[in-house]
């Protein structure tokens, strides 16, 4: 279904999240700088996750590069859907793109420390919204 899926990306859609993994996969190519390229030409702007490598968000021209937030990673788990969630709480609270990405990294961070996909913290309190 990547046809059909590249065209739905193709100017229908408003964020686009995507890991390294999957970004490259849509755009079949091992080489991340071009698939998020691609990405950027598709989209209004993407939001595309690199692990270790923290994140980046791409919109238009511009390009922020997000810091992950350091942890012990026990169980990956979820970090997606956090990283997702945690940049739209900053998306609609009014934050910048580079804080929604902070906000993001912090979510994922929380998840990816222990087993599960549920936060063991208050992770309102955490981020600050």
């Amino acid at each position: 279904h990547r046809d059909a899926f590249r065209e739905l990306v193709h100017g229908h859609i408003d964020i686009l999240f995507a890991n390294e993994e999957e970004i490259c996969s849509l755009y079949q190519t091992e080489d991340f700088t071009t698939a998020m390229n691609q990405a950027a030409a598709d989209t209004h702007f993407a939001v595309l996750t690199r692990s270790g490598q923290g994140s980046v968000i791409i919109r238009g021209e511009e390009r922020i590069d997000v810091a992950p937030v350091a942890t012990q990673v026990i169980d990956t788990t979820g970090a997606g859907d956090a990283y997702a969630a945690g940049f739209l709480a900053g998306w609609t609270s009014g934050r910048t793109l580079a804080e929604c990405g902070r906000l993001g990294s912090v979510a994922a961070s929380e998840i990816i420390s222990h087993y599960g996909a549920r936060p063991l913290v208050n992770l309102q309190q955490d981020m600050e919204l």
